[in-house]
């Protein structure tokens, strides 16, 4: 009876020591499949699909040792029941063992396993990308980012072509007009922060379409609003969305180039900032001076041409936006992630199609496995039942920020950080020179020609005359003492035009338009004024008796004669295409002298163009200056985008390139600011500004490590 119990007992705990031993190998099975989403194992190097159930030489050898010995053919007991060998079990939890001790290791350890596994994925991402080749797919992404790239040109130039239309149709006062012109680069600033550190963080791709969707939607806005105010908010949020273009774009596109091909192919692509600028000045110059390509509807909504010229700008980014939509996310950046196998799919994508543009469809892309750093992130996923809708938004922005701000603090640890102030020193000082002088040069052209103009100022003194009818424009005159009895003044035009101490007695004003005219201690009596714009301010200290203002035009009038200076369009023309030659010699050479001596020597030589300035006292010899000093400039612009991006580890490159470009807009605002309140003073302050710190610049630029023969880490 007792050996009867005890063999019952025997059996119970062997069945539920089975049932356990088979949980824990399902567990184990389960969590040897995968990891992270990737095949823990690595395929061997031969190039060949291997499934894992190959015998090792060893064992070949083992079995052809104890050939004949009926060992192996012996039967587990718990085999018939489903429950495995525990030699079985003891191998798989040795391989699980490394998996589960990752939660116990130190960061700093597993930080550095990841270095290691990044630097080995470099260097296999490069033999990658040769193998895939440069073709068609690179052509045909570089066409799609170049239009984004040339949205980024026209959003600068679009305020400053629309503003002297603006101005008048909005009402615009002088500060106004300041706010404007600033509104956009505050916006850009802002934006190329954002977006660059979100693009390491939620893909490339993606930020930048939503970027670029922000900027059209908002640009295509501000064509048909009213009021400043919410023109102003539609220009702060168009240059927000366009800000993470440049940033995306370089660090996207820098993704699918060799190391042979990226210096040279991201200069060309530099090439579309300055189409965008010959196509925001194109396009503004026929498309602004027409009147008649707008609308009204009654007299408070008006859409005049200007604001067609805006709807035109947008085109760029809205071409790019839906040719997006076709191209896929950066390999390099999913690898990033830990994504093995949608990076896979991608660059066979990018063989197949080059290989195929060839003319050799039949080969085949061997890469059979990728290395994937180790995944240190912890991603939060939240169930759609944990919470409110804005609870789980919430915690998603909250781990997004906290993970965009490590990776900007990340620029400015101890083995960024010298490169990382470098550099911005670099970019500002650049920013600072370009654009402050791109500003002052326009300026300085409107200056000279206020010069010649008020140089054919006409003075008339003691004039006297009566019942005459003017019906002509009245410009670029100072009338003094005199008297006007019984005129007319019908549908015409005052421009820059004053009268000091004259009386005028019984006229008649209708539809009279006035730009910059006043009247300074007159006299008016039994006057009447009809439809016009001559309203109170531009009455000083003069004396009216019976006089009648009757139906006074409302709001701004646009004169497209006057305020659409076809010089400036021309300018600004001009200046971009001036960059042209700087550009294919930049690109032809980066790869051949090296992003440093590119940079050094270009900052350098446009410091040395600067003091040709002095000799500008004609608006052909500034125009001519500013041609020559952009297109000695482009080339220190490209290899600073080509450097940026280069040195950065995939994981930061965009981040990095947003604090840097952020920088730029900062010195962008500054030079603007500070060199346009010099205009008409004295050449000396700008002249020097602009060269010590191209010079700065340039000698500290020199600094920097050389990138040229480096993988993209």
């Amino acid at each position: 009876m007792l050996r009867m119990d005890d063999r019952y007992r025997n059996n119970a705990n062997l069945y539920q020591g089975a049932k356990d031993i088979a949980r824990e190998v399902n567990q184990v099975s389960d969590d040897y499949r995968y990891q992270d989403g990737n095949y823990e194992r690595y395929a061997p190097s031969d190039g060949y699909h291997h499934d894992g159930n190959e015998p090792t030489q060893e064992e070949d050898a083992q079995s052809d040792a104890t050939e004949g010995h009926d060992e192996d053919d012996e039967v587990y007991e718990g085999e018939y029941q489903g429950i495995p060998h525990p030699d079985d079990i003891k191998g798989k939890q040795k391989k699980k063992a490394p998996a589960m001790a990752d939660e116990f290791r130190d960061k700093a350890e597993l930080i550095a396993e990841r270095m290691e596994d990044e630097e080995q994925l470099a260097h296999q991402y490069e033999n990658i990308i040769e193998e895939c080749g440069h073709g068609r797919f690179q052509w045909t992404l570089f066409f799609v980012l170049g239009l984004a790239l040339m949205a980024d040109g026209v959003e600068v130039f679009v305020v400053g072509f629309v503003l002297p239309s603006a101005e008048k149709d909005m009402c615009l006062s002088s500060s106004n007009k300041g706010m404007l012109g600033l509104i956009v680069y505050l916006g850009m600033m802002v934006g190329t922060v954002i977006w660059g550190g979100l693009a390491d963080k939620l893909g490339r791709r993606k930020c930048l379409i939503i970027s670029l969707a922000i900027n059209a939607a908002f640009a295509f806005l501000s064509s048909f609003v009213q009021g400043y105010g919410f023109f102003l908010f539609c220009r702060l949020i168009s240059g927000f969305g366009i800000g993470g273009s440049l940033p995306i774009v370089f660090a996207y596109f820098s993704e699918f180039l060799s190391r042979e091909k990226r210096g040279e192919h991201l200069s060309w692509l530099c090439m579309f900032w300055m189409i965008g600028g010959i196509y925001a000045s194109a396009m503004a110059w026929s498309i602004i001076p027409h009147y008649g390509w707008g609308f009204s509807m009654g007299t408070r909504y008006h859409f005049h041409s200007w604001r067609v010229f805006v709807i035109v700008c947008a085109l760029p980014c809205i071409s790019s936006l839906v040719a997006l939509k076709f191209m896929p996310e950066s390999p390099r950046f999913l690898l990033e992630i830990g994504k093995h196998d949608e990076a896979w799919m991608i660059l066979k994508q990018v063989h197949d199609t080059n290989m195929r543009a060839k003319g050799e469809p039949e080969r085949v892309f061997t890469v059979a496995h990728i290395k994937t750093p180790k995944q240190i992130d912890e991603f939060i996923e939240i169930q759609s039942s944990t919470g409110t809708w804005y609870q789980r938004w919430l915690v998603r922005f909250t781990t997004t920020f906290k993970q965009v701000w490590d990776n900007l603090l990340y620029c400015l640890t101890a083995q960024y950080r010298m490169n990382t102030l470098i550099l911005a020193v670099v970019w500002f000082s650049m920013a600072f020179s370009y654009y402050g002088l791109t500003v002052w040069f326009p300026d300085m052209i409107r200056y000279l020609q206020n010069e010649e103009y008020e140089s054919r100022l006409k003075i008339f003194e003691r004039e006297h005359i009566d019942h005459f009818t003017f019906n002509f424009t009245v410009e670029n005159q100072i009338h003094r003492n005199g008297a006007f009895v019984n005129d007319k003044f019908t549908k015409m035009k005052f421009k820059y035009v004053t009268f000091e101490d004259v009386l005028f007695e019984e006229c008649y004003f209708e539809d009279v338009t006035a730009i910059e005219t006043f009247f300074k201690n007159c006299t008016i009596i039994s006057t009447v004024f009809y439809n016009t714009d001559l309203y109170e301010h531009k009455f000083i200290e003069c004396r009216f008796i019976n006089c009648t203002f009757l139906d006074q035009k409302e709001g701004c009038h646009l004169d497209f004669e006057q305020e659409n200076d076809f010089l400036i369009y021309l300018v600004s023309f001009l200046g971009s295409l001036s960059v042209l030659p700087g550009n294919i010699i930049s690109a032809l050479l980066m790869d051949k002298i090296g992003r440093i001596k590119m940079i050094g020597g270009s900052m350098l030589i446009s410091a040395v163009c600067c003091f040709f300035l002095f000799f500008g006292n004609s608006e052909s010899a500034m125009i001519g200056l500013q041609c020559l000093f952009c297109g000695t400039s482009i080339a220190a612009w490209n290899a600073l985008d080509v450097i940026t991006v280069e040195l950065y580890p995939t994981s930061k490159r965009s981040t990095a390139f947003g604090i840097l470009n952020g920088l730029c807009k900062v010195g962008a605002i500054l030079g603007n600011s500070i060199f346009a309140s010099f205009v008409g003073i004295t050449k000396v302050v700008p002249i020097l500004l602009a060269s010590s710190a191209l010079v700065a610049g340039g000698l500290l630029a020199l600094r920097l490590p050389e990138t040229r023969e480096q993988v993209l880490m």
